[in-house]
């Protein structure tokens, strides 16, 4: 009589991880590149658009006028969106993606105290944590030989583990900058360009330098499975 069952564990199989796997772990399961990068990504755009069009959010959603002005509005959807976004990730992969995690349980934490106290400066502080975290993750992870970049970006591209570590580091280093930068912007300037420079300048900094990236990841890429397949 076969005894076995889906929720049992095979013997001499590995348990199902929590967090996803290694990036070039061949027990990785992968989604599709552009619905990873929307599940990632997606919140901080819903983040833009709602401090936006707070007011008119505001008018169709009632119980969000109650909450305050537009960046309230924003916050209580960026958090909103980062719950959905984890939940869609665990609902595909049965794992919690590392990085959007990291950065939910920093957004769920700040946003909370931004509307509980009525305070912008905590949603201003966030990104500085957020960056300054992500770059300690990825130069601390280094010295553990864990290229952690590669959690992130590993369905949209593949790179050996030298590509990886080194992309990394320039990352790392990149998160520290842009703490910084943060810090000078909400410190010296207005609400209203603080969250301008989020947008016209945070996000055009980061497509940029993700460019001078271009020629790293050709030199450290990966043959694609089906063209290791013909060689074979």
């Amino acid at each position: 009589m076969n005894d076995k069952s889906p929720d049992k564990q095979v013997a001499g199989e590995d348990p199902a991880p929590l967090f996803e796997r290694d990036p070039n772990d061949p027990k990785r399961k992968h989604i599709n590149p552009a619905l990873k990068m929307a599940l990632e990504l997606g919140p901080l755009l819903v983040f833009f658009f709602a401090n936006a069009r707070g007011d008119w959010i505001a008018e169709r959603v009632p119980f969000l006028a109650d909450i305050g002005g537009p960046i309230f509005v924003g916050t209580a959807c960026f958090m909103i969106a980062t719950a959905i976004s984890l939940s869609v990730s665990w609902s595909l992969t049965r794992t919690l993606p590392m990085m959007p995690l990291v950065s939910g349980i920093i957004v769920l934490v700040f946003g909370a105290l931004t509307l509980w106290l009525q305070d912008e400066t905590f949603i201003k502080v966030k990104p500085t944590i957020i960056n300054t975290l992500f770059g300690g993750i990825l130069l601390g992870g280094l010295l553990f030989k864990k290229s952690l970049l590669g959690y992130v970006f590993d369905s949209a591209f593949r790179l050996d583990a030298e590509g990886w570590r080194i992309l990394t580091l320039r990352w790392g280093i990149f998160f520290l900058v842009m703490a910084v930068v943060n810090e000078v912007i909400w410190r010296n300037f207005s609400t209203d360009f603080w969250i301008a420079f989020k947008v016209w300048g945070n996000l055009p900094l980061s497509i940029v330098f993700t460019l001078l990236q271009l020629p790293l990841m050709q030199r450290h890429a990966l043959p694609e499975e089906d063209e290791e397949e013909t060689k074979s």
